[in-house]
């Protein structure tokens, strides 16, 4: 199985779901905007995953290559590839399905929980993306439901945080796969946006309890397991 990420800053990185591919013993390759905008042929990867990033879906003009970016996930939902977009990576998803991507009322930064927004169902991936559960935030914009899309989850911060289409395209705002690297990493390359806020906490406060961690990364494996076994059922 071959999966292909897509990275857009340097300090925001796969985090455990890095983890749960080198157990998994998957191939995993990277397009690193930051460094090269190179993409690979659709039929060489199986999973795409678009990861998160401080800038909008909307800044062409100053990353030319978020056009060829937004065309290329498009073109993998097209061609029934697993994508997963986190954060940043939602709202391309979003946005390349034709849906807007607008600054969110609140920004929400720090550990807060989301709701359930569809109907569980016994089974499928409805029944694997997590609410209710506490989980990371670090965003300021957020994104219409593209169409065909059912709306998974909510917060009281930001009514769209989590989207799926059939199977095998998922969209979260949150962060699942965050470590306190992440965090970390986070706080400091972001810190003109820990401005006080309703829904901001500090650094401090976003590291306070280690075991925060251990729960989204449950939740982000059984996301990656429901797909692995998925894909290894059509084989």
């Amino acid at each position: 199985m071959n999966v292909h990420y897509f990275q857009h800053v340097e300090f925001e990185d796969l985090g455990s779901i890095e983890t749960w591919m080198k157990a998994a013993s998957v191939r995993i390759s990277a397009t690193k905007f930051y460094e090269d905008a190179s993409l690979p042929k659709i039929h060489e990867i199986d999973w795409l995953i678009v990861l998160g990033g401080p800038m909008s879906v909307n800044d062409e003009q100053a990353y030319p290559w978020l056009h060829v970016e937004k065309k290329f996930i498009a073109e993998a939902v097209e061609n029934g590839k697993i994508v997963l977009g986190i954060c940043l990576g939602a709202q391309l998803i979003a946005h390349a399905l034709g849906a807007n991507v607008f600054p969110n009322r609140n920004r929400e930064i720090g550990w807060f929980p989301i709701e359930g927004a569809a109907q569980r169902e016994s089974s499928g991936l409805k029944s694997i993306v997590p609410p209710p559960i506490e989980v990371f935030h670090w965003h300021g914009d957020t994104f219409d439901l593209p169409t065909n899309a059912v709306h998974l989850a909510r917060s009281e911060g930001c009514e769209n945080q989590a989207f799926c289409i059939g199977e095998r395209v998922l969209g979260l705002q949150f962060h699942l796969e965050a470590t306190p690297f992440t965090v970390r990493s986070l706080s400091e390359h972001c810190k003109n946006e820990l401005t006080p806020g309703r829904y901001i906490q500090t650094g401090e406060e976003m590291l306070s309890d280690p075991s925060r961690f251990r729960h989204i990364h449950a939740a982000m494996n059984s996301i990656l397991d429901y797909w692995n076994n998925l894909e290894y059922s059509i084989r």
